[in-house]
């Protein structure tokens, strides 16, 4: 080999370890993978109305804890749990309400831009822009959202399960979990009664991750609980932790699991849904 293909060799090498260190955040592409969960706030008006942009993606195959809502149009949760931007059926009815009378807010009978809502408002991942992939069977939705890599082309970050809530042309969509791939959020069990510490887990792939763990009660805006700088990597590998937080008996709570680095803060993101013991 001369000097010249050695070094082009190197610079090669390096350039796979650098996209190979940001796991699965440089693919356009969206991954197969079942349901974590996840939970939300209390009021549609905490809610952000982003632009969502949206670009080709593959489709997704998920499965779901509790009966499959897939392609349903019934209005109905089929036992998963409602975490954004409504958690009760009042707050639904609220909503239809004002908007029959004054056409508030809009952007909850649209998938797209209520998984960038919830992404970028309710869990505070800034960067999380762009939709990514949009897979809609009658009431059950499942939207990849991301951003754009250096290459320009959309990145998937998560892939948001999304149900229609109530009755009526007008009922809105509802975040219930997500569809999780090389980052999964397993423990605690999705719809189980916790205490604290919380003890949380799942699997990830990637290289010299650095997981940061956020937990949400719904009507509380700021985080109740947090752990951040918990080193994981590798191919498939187990990752655990706890985390504390300070919540009432009885209160929903969302737990995100996230991880970046590389080229933006957050390149995956999973969550789940608890309640308070």
């Amino acid at each position: 080999m001369t000097a010249a293909r050695a070094v082009l060799a190197g610079v090669a090498s390096a350039l796979l370890l650098a996209l190979a260190g940001c796991g699965s955040a440089g693919s356009a592409g969206t991954a197969t993978a079942s349901v974590a969960g996840s939970s939300g706030t209390g009021s549609a008006s905490e809610g952000t109305d982003p632009s969502a942009s949206s670009s080709a993606s593959s489709a997704v195959e998920t499965s779901t804890p509790g009966a499959s809502a897939a392609g349903a149009a019934d209005g109905q949760l089929h036992g998963l749990v409602a975490v954004w931007p409504f958690t009760t059926a009042a707050e639904v009815s609220r909503w239809q309400q004002e908007y029959r009378s004054g056409g508030s807010q809009p952007w909850h009978l649209d998938p797209g831009r209520t998984a960038l809502s919830f992404s970028s408002g309710r869990l505070g991942y800034r960067e999380v822009n762009l939709v990514t992939s949009s897979k809609v069977a009658g009431d059950d939705a499942r939207i990849g959202v991301g951003w754009k890599n250096p290459n320009d082309r959309p990145a998937t970050v998560a892939v948001l399960h999304l149900l229609r809530w109530g009755t009526g042309a007008d009922r809105p969509w509802v975040v219930v979990g997500s569809d999780d791939a090389t980052l999964s959020l397993t423990a605690p069990r999705y719809g189980a009664t916790v205490g604290s510490p919380l003890k949380v887990g799942g699997v990830i792939t990637g290289v010299d991750e650095s997981l940061h763990v956020l937990v949400f009660a719904a009507g509380v805006e700021k985080p109740v609980g947090e752990q951040a700088g918990m080193p994981a990597g590798g191919e498939k590998t187990p990752w655990n932790g706890q985390v504390t937080f300070a919540a009432p008996h009885g209160s929903l709570l969302t737990v995100a699991v996230s991880t970046g680095g590389h080229l933006m803060a957050v390149e995956q993101f999973a969550i789940t849904a608890v309640r308070v013991a």
